[in-house]
């Protein structure tokens, strides 16, 4: 009798040797899968980077002016500084500035005779309170802006003060055309 050697295991059900086409699917699918988990944040995040540095230069041009910036001002600032600027109105513009004490908004613009009217209702006067020749408009604030009141006029101008924290505006009104009056403002408040 002979002896039997011991028989090997089989092994336990192994799979079947993989294929080219199945290999080079399993591939492509996680080349695919690595694309989109490091592919599409990446991609996000250049994206995000470039509209944040075009932000951030839009906003340094802004606040880097150093003068009257032709265009209105904004409609909280407006509603901050209560310089309701009528509807028509030209050759606006505006320059804001801010401290630790006080922040102003200087503002320009030209309207019409009826446009002045509800301009000075909106702050909270009316044309009465113009005193002519009076230019209450400081040399401080002439200098940051660069106004000049030496054209021909008339000139009238008035202070609306406040209880804080409402702003308070100096406006002067240039009526050398009575249809078509200038009017400057200045409106501070104490944060």
């Amino acid at each position: 009798m002979t002896a039997s050697l011991p028989r090997e295991a089989a092994p336990p059900d192994e799979p079947p040797a993989e294929d080219r086409r199945h290999m080079i699917r399993r591939r492509a699918l996680t080349l695919l899968i690595i694309v989109l988990l490091i592919g599409v944040p990446a991609g996000y995040l250049v994206i995000s980077a470039n509209q944040s540095r075009d932000s951030g230069k839009d906003k340094e041009k802004k606040y880097s002016a150093t003068g009257l910036t032709a265009a209105w001002p904004s409609r909280v600032q407006r509603r901050l500084y209560q310089v309701p600027i009528p509807h028509p109105a030209d050759q606006v513009a505006y320059y804001e500035t801010n401290n630790w004490k006080t922040s102003r908004l200087y503002v320009q613009f030209r309207t019409t005779d009826a446009g002045l009217d509800a301009f000075l209702t909106g702050v909270g006067v009316n044309r009465d309170d113009l005193e002519q020749g009076d230019l209450t408009i400081g040399a401080r604030d002439r200098s940051v802006t660069g106004w000049k009141f030496t054209g021909p006029g008339p000139w009238s101008g008035l202070v609306h003060r406040q209880k804080n924290p409402a702003p308070t505006q100096d406006i002067v009104v240039n009526l050398a055309n009575p249809a078509s009056p200038m009017v400057y403002v200045v409106s501070r408040t104490v944060p």
